[in-house]
């Protein structure tokens, strides 16, 4: 004998149904955005704020793909331990470094960087610390080379005029 469902179970069902479709909603909401932070005009990268705040420039290095979080209050670009320990990076001496959390000590390594749109460091000198999280930093170091200005929550880089 058939019977049918108990209303219950066919409420839970319509909720569940309505609850992924929300969360796919938002999924490609988040794919959209992500997708136009970053782009080409011509010489000129924008990158629109993200959501956190901050501004990411999608890289890599050692041909390791990473997302930098662009930091002008760095002096210098940092990369994590950990990922200075995978890509084999050897240290070349320590430094101690003011952080907004202090004062801490990294191994200074040298790596290859490079950023979407074609602005490359090559040897460049990076601070590898333990407590960065998974974003490295790109600093001023990299950053004063290139003419760029920030207005209006768009990072806007002259890629074709490095200083």
């Amino acid at each position: 004998m058939h019977k049918d469902l108990p209303h219950t179970v066919k409420v839970v069902t319509v909720w569940l149904l309505l609850g992924l479709m929300v969360f796919l909603g938002l999924q490609w909401w988040q794919h959209r955005a992500e997708q136009t932070r970053f782009q080409m005009h011509g010489d000129a990268i924008e990158i629109r704020r993200s959501a956190d705040g901050h501004y990411h420039w999608p890289g890599s290095v050692n041909g390791r793909a990473v997302d930098f979080l662009v930091d002008t209050g760095a002096t210098g670009t940092a990369i994590s331990a950990a990922l200075a320990s995978e890509l084999g990076l050897e240290s070349v001496g320590s430094v101690q470094s003011s952080t907004a959390g202090g004062v801490v000590t990294g191994q200074v390594v040298r790596a290859d960087v490079l950023l979407q749109g074609g602005v490359s460091a090559q040897r460049l000198r990076v601070v590898a610390l333990r407590a960065l999280g998974t974003n490295p930093l790109l600093g001023m170091d990299v950053l004063g080379r290139l003419r760029w200005q920030q207005r209006d929550g768009v990072l806007r880089i002259e890629a074709g005029a490095a200083r």
